[in-house]
């Protein structure tokens, strides 16, 4: 081994879903919204001045920054922006958790969480769901150096009340709490209402789910004012540039279509429930899923199986070999078409094996 190579950052990566390289499939293993983007965002496109590109962009980001807080009803200064809500929770960790104590998420969530804790060298603690995949909110009455969970859950789809997420937040005002809401939109009720309650909440959201954006990448934090101005001057001394031209105009455009963001959000809960019914009838069961997905798992066949042979017909679901999940699929949830095309491979398969 070369000297050098000591010196080197050796962390195990995230595993993100498969990006198929090939024509006709159906993918349903990464949660995006198979809609397209607002028209407003799609017009902002067809008449921007790319003359802009040969500058920087706003390195506070206020066209972005103020339609969100517009749209929230709250004051610029509560809001933060990043380059995705990945984006946004890695520079959350490394503002914010910089404790000796243990940071704790749920054992079965977003598998990111682990990576950023062992990118960034910060301690933490797994805390364990029951039995049905709940939170339950008094595991997280122990000493913590901060707290993140995902909700709904991913990848389990569940989704905590926000009584409960309360009592998470109440019970542990020492440290900073992230609630991280990618999928708040499709069932829930968000925790961002709690903001001025609460200094020491932080919510996350994400335009890659419910607003069809996720190749933008656009993800933005709620919170005090002193939280974001700590974020602020995180990422001002990381990168002051985060957010591109054409992910602040067309997000601002976004944004601001409330009719069409409703719309789009409306139909996938339509066909989320009607897939739900079809699943029951080929001998799945779930969690009651608030997301975009369902975390489903066959009563005879296993998972490995079912995800190997929708491979083959070219449909695409995510499976996760861990403890606890390893029989369990994620299904997104897309067009109606997508799906009966999904339940038509899984009543094959199902026969045949």
């Amino acid at each position: 081994m070369r000297a050098w190579e000591n010196y080197i950052r050796k962390v195990v990566p995230y595993v993100p879903g498969e990006q198929p390289k090939i024509a006709d499939v159906i993918k349903l293993n990464t949660n995006e919204n198979p809609y397209p983007p607002s028209p407003k965002a799609v017009e902002a496109s067809e008449h921007f001045d790319y003359d802009r590109l040969r500058l920087y962009p706003d390195p506070e980001a206020s066209l972005l920054v103020e339609a969100i807080a517009d749209r929230y009803a709250l004051d610029k200064n509560q809001v933060f922006v990043g380059v995705g809500s990945d984006d946004v929770i890695a520079m959350a960790f490394m503002t914010f958790f910089n404790s000796e104590l243990p940071i704790l998420f749920p054992d079965v969530s977003y598998s990111f969480y682990s990576v950023w804790a062992d990118l960034f060298r910060i301690p933490y603690k797994k805390v364990e769901l029951d039995e049905e995949f709940n939170i339950v909110p008094e595991s997280f009455n122990v000493p913590n150096g901060g707290i993140i969970f995902p909700n709904p859950n991913a990848p389990t789809s569940v989704y905590l009340g926000l009584d409960k997420v309360e009592e998470i937040i109440k019970n542990n005002q020492d440290s900073v709490v992230m609630v991280d809401e990618a999928y708040i939109d499709f069932g829930g009720k968000s925790a961002y209402e709690l903001i001025n309650k609460y200094d020491n909440l932080l919510v996350i959201q994400t335009y890659s789910k419910s607003r069809s954006m996720a190749g933008m990448r656009i993800g933005f934090a709620m919170g005090n004012a002193k939280l974001i101005k700590a974020l602020n001057d995180v990422k001002f001394s990381y990168n002051s540039y985060t957010m591109n031209e054409t992910s602040l105009v067309y997000g601002s455009e976004a944004m601001k279509d409330e009719e069409y963001f409703k719309e789009c959000v409306d139909k996938i809960i339509a066909t989320r429930e009607q897939a739900k019914e079809k699943l029951t009838a080929l001998g799945f069961t779930y969690p009651d899923s608030k997301a975009n997905f369902i975390f489903a798992k066959h009563e005879r066949v296993q998972a490995s199986v079912i995800f190997e042979e929708l491979k083959k017909r070219n449909i695409f679901v995510r499976y996760f070999k861990q403890p606890r999940i390893d029989n369990y699929l994620r299904i997104t949830v897309g067009t109606d078409a997508q799906m009966d095309k999904l339940f038509e491979a899984l009543e094959e398969i199902i026969s045949n094996n």
